[in-house]
């Protein structure tokens, strides 16, 4: 059975000319379209527990270990438990 196509839909966003500036010249820097950034900052924001779309896994993994040492071991197992919940 031959798959559907995802069919996007196109909408219309207003956006603030700081706004639009920052991320144009943002997705320039990267060298990705301003949509596909705008989608990964949207997706990164209502995801945060998500590792599936991590795009560069050491800074990932480095910027996770930095920020650990920050953190009790009372307030990760907390955080473990919270996500666990979201989970379930």
């Amino acid at each position: 059975m031959p798959k559907t196509a995802l069919k996007k839909e196109k909408w219309t966003l207003s956006f603030d000319p700081r706004l639009k500036r920052l991320l144009i010249k943002e997705a320039r820097k990267k060298g990705i379209y301003p949509v596909s950034l705008l989608e990964d900052v949207v997706r990164e924001r209502f995801n945060p527990y998500g590792h599936s779309d991590v795009k560069d896994s050491v800074a990932h993994v480095q910027a996770i270990r930095k920020g650990s040492g920050d953190q009790s071991d009372q307030a990760f197992l907390k955080e473990i438990r919270e996500w666990q919940k979201s989970n379930s």
